[in-house]
């Protein structure tokens, strides 16, 4: 179990990251959903201990975080958003490398680390290509390998899939879904689709603060019958956004499709539909600028 309580940061700069933070985030996968500039990478930084806050807890299984950062760093795996790797080294060098820089003394016990996360990962067959010269994909796949290193009982990945086709993607959300049967996964990221696929649990973070948590379906049944479709004109678009409280628009076969949240019909030809984690996320978010 990981706890967070009443985390906060601000920088040198008077930005404040982070508000009083408060998260229990139980073994499995658990998505962190935020805009860019949410405070998501600040939150995970802290936890992974490459930056102290200014105020508030982290523990896990025991181990006060921000007091005993080593203690920590023996149980975690990290994959951060931008992952660089040496040039013209290859996976297995380079995965061996990291193994003693995870403790790992032994050159037996290094290699058949090595071999089973690259077999893990689906990257033995390019185990002595340079990682520089992986596609996004296999490179992701590489840093949750390294993430893996030393059994760690905590991971986290920061926003693992953007910028992936649709089908490594996949390979990669279904490499996630494996490991956090076992293990407390936090999975950072702007994407719904991932949150809905992955995570039994989750929170939405804007502007620093904790703005909604729990399971996604309850989070879900808390909007259900309150959002409505209707595809609009783009010279009707800006009159809807005026009149009514739009959530979001998206394009559909050329046509812009406008979603209100509302509880009942908010004018004629709205239809309701059926509700997504995307409705909640952005109904959330519309209501913290509202508010803001």
């Amino acid at each position: 179990m990981l706890s967070i309580t009443d985390l906060s940061h601000t920088y040198a700069s008077g930005t404040q990251a982070l508000a009083q933070v408060n998260l229990e985030i139980p073994r499995g996968m658990f998505g962190l959903l935020g805009p860019n500039g949410a405070g998501k990478s600040t939150l995970m930084r802290a936890v992974a201990t490459l930056q102290v806050p200014s105020a508030g807890h982290i523990v896990f299984d025991g181990i006060d975080v921000v007091r005993d950062p080593a203690a920590l760093r023996a149980v975690l795996g990290y994959l951060p958003q931008d992952f660089g790797v040496y040039p013209r080294v290859s996976a297995a060098e380079l995965l061996d490398h990291l193994a003693v820089l995870k403790g790992i003394a032994s050159r037996g016990e290094r290699r058949e680390t090595v071999e089973r996360l690259l077999a893990q990962v689906n990257l033995w067959e390019v185990r002595h290509k340079a990682v520089a010269g992986y596609s996004g994909g296999m490179r992701q796949r590489f840093g949750i390998a390294q993430a893996l290193i030393g059994n760690p009982r905590l991971i986290i990945v920061d926003e693992p899939t953007a910028g992936l086709d649709p089908e490594e993607r996949n390979r990669f959300n279904n490499l996630l879904a494996e490991i956090g049967e076992s293990v407390v996964v936090i999975l950072s990221t702007h994407i719904v689709d991932d949150v809905t696929d992955l995570c039994s649990r989750m929170a939405i973070l804007a502007g620093g603060r904790i703005v909604a948590s729990g399971h996604p379906r309850e989070l879900i049944r808390g909007v259900d019958g309150q959002i409505w479709a209707r595809a609009v004109s783009r010279d009707e678009l800006d009159g809807v956004r005026g009149r009514l409280p739009v959530i979001a628009t998206r394009l559909r076969e050329g046509r812009t499709v406008v979603h209100v949240r509302a509880p009942a019909q908010p004018e004629a030809g709205f239809e309701p539909v059926v509700p997504t984690l995307e409705d909640v996320y952005f109904a959330t978010l519309a209501e913290q600028r509202a508010a803001a």
